[in-house]
């Protein structure tokens, strides 16, 4: 197994040469002689070391201290014939730089490897890279997330993320009565809220696909919806947001049926066109508009920060951390929120213009869809200079795409055509070994032969407006007024069911074996028993045969 170190670090077990930092050894290497210790138990040197490592070199200079203590870490390594011979917290430092993959099969070596790889606190930080805050979800179980660990959350995670290729069953919401511009899963409480050209924004249960509530028509057509467990806002094509604060003590979040409340809804007016795309992150609100502008709002004070002015229409944006991605015409922009300095654009990304826009948890990944039915993979590079890298393409369908959703690793599509694609991107995806390795001449090389979408989910007229996923559910809907809830719990629970008569099958399979060695030995000593007994029979025959014939001679004499 071959495993990648921290940049910087150094660690020879066959290679005697030193680098020391603060004296830089110029001199032969005959000058200098230190003889390995023979204990490997004893990490600190004796008084005759401690005399031999002052001495002086060729030039008469004498060695640092840093060069004591490198010498004392490589006389233990000298000692170390396996890697199950490293310090605990060295081995550790090792084991973070590997991947999930790489990490489960260091864990199958043995018993220690196995027990420090899986209290590696790397864990915690591949799942919040991948799906964020932990989600308690049925069927699972119902303990709490405190009581498994990082790897067990992760695995338990991977293991949901294979359900979208499964079966399925599909709710139908039946509720709005015109077109489904916009939907949005909020998975933490198991919502869902659409809204579109009936003006009205409406709340279902994501599990059962119940209507909970639904809100007075707000006067115009809504294309954008977002929330969180805090805030649900509603941008209309009359330039306003409309929003409902969340209520202490209420299951559902917000109250949309009550009565305009000045302390829980407010509406704030700035843009001077219809606004097309919303976001929310914790401390700030997004809104894009077709007045080619992007604005940046304080959530507490409602006050307009920054306004990011663009070349065209605006039609979606995706916020991460400081910065903010979106696509206006068909030209794909990256700025910094702080500065509202533009720090790249990809220009003609699409044939027409770019419509939808996903990014992934941790801002390195964009995706975005267009009119041409294309969708292009991007990855954000931050080294010396802002650079986004094209990844990949796909051209699943034969209308535009209008929506884009990302759950990791599934990439979800929404057309015009009337179907769903499912893409699967864990295979474009570098590893922390290809970002040390890759050289910066291939940085702008396309993945070429990629793989078509893994499933295309079919059923719709035509015109899907609006996608979006959760662990395991995708909420669709589209000029129909139908919204449509695809169940893949049943996939799920399925999937258990294989799992664990696998696990019963390789029980199963190991206890005839063992028996059978067991067996095998018992049958080898009989064996042996068989044959001895068989000489000796044999033997005894030709003695008898003999007698015999002796006999039956002194009877004719």
């Amino acid at each position: 197994m071959e495993f990648e170190c921290q940049r910087g670090t150094k660690i020879g077990l066959k290679d005697c040469s030193i680098n020391c930092v603060d004296y830089p050894c110029k001199g032969k290497a005959d000058s200098i002689f230190i003889e390995p210790s023979k204990n490997s138990k004893s990490f600190a040197f004796d008084s005759e070391k401690q005399k031999s490592l002052r001495r002086l070199d060729g030039k008469g200079a004498s060695l640092s201290l840093k060069c004591e203590e490198s010498l004392a870490v490589k006389e233990v390594l000298l000692d170390c014939r396996s890697i199950t011979d490293l310090p605990p917290a060295l081995i550790s430092e090792i084991l973070n730089c590997l991947e999930p993959k790489e990490l489960g099969i260091v864990s199958c070596v043995n018993t220690s490897l196995y027990r420090l790889a899986s209290e590696l606190h790397v864990w915690k930080e591949f799942y919040y890279e991948r799906w964020g805050q932990p989600i308690l979800l049925a069927p699972l179980g119902a303990e709490h997330v405190d009581e498994k660990s990082w790897k067990e959350l992760f695995v338990e995670r991977e293991f949901r993320s294979k359900t979208f290729m499964g079966r399925y069953s599909i709710d139908t919401l039946h509720g709005h009565t015109e077109a489904v511009r916009t939907v949005v899963v909020l998975s933490s409480k198991k919502l869902v809220f659409t809204s579109g050209y009936d003006q009205i924004v409406r709340m279902w249960d994501l599990e059962e696909g119940l209507s909970i509530a639904s809100s007075r028509p707000l006067g115009c057509t809504i294309r954008a919806v977002a929330a969180d467990s805090r805030l649900l806002v509603a941008g209309g094509t009359e330039g306003f947001i409309h929003g409902w604060r969340a209520e202490d003590g209420n299951p559902h979040l917000f109250d949309l049926r009550s009565p305009q409340n000045q302390n829980m809804e407010f509406r704030v007016w700035k843009h001077e066109g219809p606004i097309t795309c919303l976001a929310l992150d914790l401390n700030k609100m997004y809104s894009g508009s077709w007045d080619m502008s992007i604005r940046v709002w304080d959530r507490s004070s409602l006050k307009c920060l920054e306004v990011l002015m663009h070349n065209d229409w605006v039609w979606s944006l995706s916020p991460y951390d400081t910065t903010v991605s979106s696509t206006a015409g068909s030209d794909l922009y990256v700025w910094d929120t702080n500065s509202g300095s533009k720090l790249a654009i990809v220009t003609n990304v699409h044939a027409g213009d770019a419509f939808s826009l996903a990014r992934s948890l941790t801002g390195k990944l964009l995706f975005s869809g267009g009119e041409d039915g294309a969708i292009h993979m991007f990855e954000i590079i931050r080294n010396v200079k802002f650079h986004v890298r094209h990844v990949a393409t796909w051209i699943p369908h034969s209308g535009a795409v209008y929506s884009l959703a990302f759950e990791f690793p599934w990439l979800v599509s929404a057309s015009s055509d009337g179907k769903l694609s499912l893409i699967d991107v864990r295979k474009l995806l570098r590893t922390k070994r290809s970002y040390v390795m890759e050289k910066p001449s291939k940085i702008n090389n396309c993945v070429k032969n990629v793989e078509p979408p893994q499933r295309m989910l079919h059923g719709f007229g035509s015109n899907l407006f609006a996608v979006d996923v959760g662990p395991d559910r995708i909420v669709c809907a589209g000029e129909e007024g139908v919204v449509r809830i695809w169940n893949f719990s049943e996939a799920l629970e399925i999937e258990q069911r294989v799992r664990a008569l696998r696990g019963l099958r390789l029980e199963n399979r190991m206890r005839r074996r063992k028996l059978q060695s067991v067996m095998t030995g018992k049958g080898s000593r009989a064996d042996q028993c068989s044959v001895a007994a068989k000489k000796y029979q044999m033997n005894d025959d030709r003695n008898s045969w003999r007698n015999k014939r002796r006999l039956t001679g002194k009877v004719k004499v």
